[in-house]
């Protein structure tokens, strides 16, 4: 993931009511939701959640699919993989033993998390 592309998608997500939205989205998998059940679950009008929904489209982050005279939303969870990845990469770059005390204080399950060398894999285990 390059830079720019990290920092739009952080744009997007300042605001409240988007992160809502996308963790809805996130929650619903490949599902998703049209537009109206999206406004009816987090209480919002459905001119107000547009604006919204552009900006999480045009950041990526959801994918939308016409359904008759409905749009359906979907989160890319690909691209929040590949952020979490972005962020994660150079975790300890250079002291390694430091991420096995960080990743046991995590509330994020293991899977999300990068892998561990086989050395130190070996010995959280």
């Amino acid at each position: 993931m390059e830079k720019q592309t990290a920092t739009s998608i952080f744009e997007s997500l300042s605001s409240g009511l988007r992160l809502d939205v996308f963790r809805l989205l996130v929650k619903k998998g490949p599902e998703g939701m049209v537009a109206g059940e999206i406004a009816t679950a987090l209480d919002v009008p459905p001119a107000n959640l547009s604006f919204h929904l552009k900006a999480l489209s045009q950041a990526r982050l959801v994918t939308v699919e016409q359904e008759g005279r409905f749009q359906r939303y979907r989160a890319d969870i690909p691209l929040m993989l590949d952020l979490i990845a972005y962020l994660t990469e150079e975790c300890c770059s250079g002291s390694p033993a430091q991420c096995v005390e960080m990743r046991a204080a995590s509330k994020c399950v293991e899977e999300l998390l990068p892998p561990l060398s086989p050395t130190l894999a070996k010995a959280t285990t």
